[in-house]
């Protein structure tokens, strides 16, 4: 059912998303030089590498030039980048992923396999499922790039206190899912995609505040 529910979605959503997908080539090709997709290598189900796509919004070789994470104010997002990260625009040719197989619609956020190795035995399990473009903490880590600015170092926080924080939201996850409960996260995606970005809203922001305060 899941991956009939991510076929028939995904089609669609490439069907739909058409005029959309044209308008953003063509702006990020104004915007600044280089390929209108990024591609990551990104470990999946079963501990299978695949490459994620993304529309590009940061300058060329951008990880040669930084940190492998993001954080609010990073001069390596272009200007039309910023805009696409807002309203998560960027995210949309992972519907290829999905058609692909490499990825489900609803499921835990692929990483790294520097992130995977450092819980390996945690995402043993959690690799046991397809990862996917949006979940739990997509939603309520909304503004991580937000909070990231904000620390000293923002990668160690990102290891240290985010990372567990969605590890243990991909568990829940995992004992939760059903159709019923992949269709609400979707359109709490939406919903949070497309409401006033806010701090304050994120509900782990005291957890988030006292974790940094023992951290400092």
């Amino acid at each position: 059912m899941k991956r009939l529910f991510d076929l028939l979605f995904s089609s669609i959503g490439l069907l739909l998303l058409q005029p959309l997908f044209v308008i953003t080539a063509i702006m990020i090709k104004v915007d600044s030089s280089g390929p209108i997709l990024f591609r990551q290598e990104r470990m999946g189900r079963n501990f299978r590498r695949f490459k994620i796509y993304k529309f590009r919004t940061m300058v060329v070789d951008a990880e040669k030039e930084g940190l492998r994470i993001t954080a609010g104010g990073d001069r390596r997002v272009t200007k039309v980048g910023k805009m696409l990260r807002k309203f998560k625009i960027d995210e949309l040719p992972q519907l290829f992923n999905v058609l692909k197989g490499d990825m489900s619609l609803v499921g835990p956020r692929p990483e790294v396999e520097e992130y995977v190795t450092l819980y390996e035995e945690d995402y043993r399990e959690i690799l046991k499922w397809r990862p996917g473009i949006t979940d739990v903490s997509s939603i309520i880590f909304r503004e991580e790039e937000a909070v990231l600015k904000n620390q000293a170092d923002p990668e160690e926080y990102y290891k240290k206190i985010l990372l567990p924080e969605k590890i243990r939201l991909a568990k829940e996850y995992m004992v939760k899912s059903s159709f019923s409960y992949d269709l609400k996260l979707v359109l709490n995606t939406l919903h949070r995609i497309l409401s006033p970005p806010d701090v304050s809203r994120d509900g782990y922001r005291q957890k988030i505040i006292r974790d940094s305060s023992r951290e400092s």
